[in-house]
């Protein structure tokens, strides 16, 4: 049975709405390109062992939402639901391992078999940033810094930043043994993914949104002071330059991030107008491990949902952008003004002129109708006693103003406006 309808947790963008997403993709550019990174594409799958070894193997993303198939060679490979690790998996070949830094961003889709929820498909489509192969707080205050600059010039000044510490890889131990007291006391109330998380991965249970679980994080013990001094350091410098860059944000010591591969600084952004499921964006600093690979890529980056930002600019009112296109309509009395109008139409869009044109016969009123539904800024009217002259009628349609040019004429005449 046909169905115009795509696929559960996908969406057709239809031109009107493709305008809204080429502002935030062009924007993005611009704001990225102005701290001196670049766009990088990778295929929208992978090796599922990159996603498997690069996220963990006890997220979420991995364990319940990745859409993995076997190829007619046998190799199983990964729709990607994230953007880091193939990120990674392309900058391996390049020297940011000798500790040579790399400033990359790239957009387009990424793909999760979750139920799809407000703002959330199973094809997403995701702006990202990463900053890899140099370890410093400043890195990590600058990242934070360009995100909040995209979303301001985006229209969204009022978000709020969450940010928190990780600590060092080899701070772990004695924080999760602080978490693991406490939840296994509660551990009885709470849902089974958490039962589960409690040995398996304890940093998951701060990230569980069931509402009973929530109200027994809310208690949990500070931790953070059983990490380093070195760690805490390297917290309180990337505060301190968010202070000086004028960044305003909120220490959330409950805040984690939901993949394995964060370390030291993790933040996250938040918007009222998307309801209690509000987070725009989310990133960090990472130690992202590939397959094969034993020294760990370095880097800090963040993702940002772009169906989330749509909800946001349209619950704030952000108009929408102007399409200052108006192209030229041609208008033609009879078959040969068709032709000759056909061949027009060519030279004017060589010449980078946008142009519509009536390739059927109807009447000039209906064509005049056409001509108003793509918002013409001139049309051009050609008939018998003009192809006679040489000549056509070129009508402004804002003043109601008509003159008469050739061929060349017309087109000097619309370079220039």
């Amino acid at each position: 049975m046909a169905n115009s309808s795509p696929p559960p947790g996908t969406a057709d963008i239809f031109p009107e709405e493709a305008a809204l997403w080429r502002r935030l993709e062009e924007t993005a550019r611009t704001v990225f390109g102005l701290y001196g990174y670049g766009e990088l594409r990778t295929p929208v799958f992978e090796y599922t062992e990159v996603f498997k070894r690069g996220i963990g193997d006890q997220t979420e993303v991995v364990q319940k939402e990745m859409y993995s198939f076997d190829d007619r060679g046998g190799r199983s490979l990964t729709l990607r639901p994230e953007g880091t690790a193939g990120i990674m998996r392309a900058l391996l070949g390049t020297d940011v391992m000798n500790g040579n830094e790399k400033r990359v961003f790239y957009m387009g889709p990424m793909f999760r078999g979750e139920r799809p929820a407000a703002g959330r498909r199973r094809q997403f489509h995701q702006v990202g940033v990463e900053n890899v192969g140099r370890v410093a707080p400043e890195l990590d205050a600058e990242c934070i810094a360009m995100l909040m600059h995209y979303l301001r010039e985006l229209g969204i000044p009022d978000a709020q930043l969450l940010i928190n510490t990780r600590g060092a890889r080899e701070d772990r131990k004695p924080a999760e043994d602080t978490l693991r007291a406490f939840f296994r006391e509660h551990i009885d109330k709470m849902c089974n993914d958490c039962k589960t998380r409690l040995d398996k991965n304890i940093w998951r249970i701060l990230d569980c949104k069931q509402h009973e679980c929530r109200k027994i994080i809310g208690s949990t013990p500070e931790y953070l002071t059983s990490f380093s001094q070195e760690s805490q350091d390297y917290f309180k410098r990337v505060c301190d330059v968010l202070n000086t860059m004028g960044i305003a944000y909120k220490v959330d010591p409950l805040l984690v991030r939901g993949l394995d591969y964060y370390v030291h600084t993790v933040f996250e952004v938040t918007h009222s107008g998307l309801g209690a499921q509000n987070a725009i964006s989310g990133g960090g600093r990472y130690e992202l491990f590939l397959p094969e690979e034993n020294k760990p890529m370095l880097g800090v980056g963040f993702g940002i949902g772009l169906e989330r930002l749509l909800m946001v600019q349209e619950a704030l009112k952000v108009p929408p952008p102007v399409d200052s296109v108006q192209p030229v309509f041609l208008l033609s009395m009879g078959d040969q003004a068709r032709d000759f109008n056909l061949k027009l139409a060519a030279r004017l869009r060589f010449a980078g002129i946008p142009t519509a044109v009536e390739v059927e016969a109807k009447s000039m009123k209906a064509q005049m109708r056409s001509a108003n539904k793509v918002n013409a800024g001139y049309v051009i009217i050609c008939g018998d006693d003009e192809l006679a002259k040489g000549i056509v009628v070129c009508k402004e349609m804002k003043t109601g103003a008509q003159n008469e040019f050739s061929a060349d004429q017309l087109l000097d005449f619309l370079k220039n406006k």
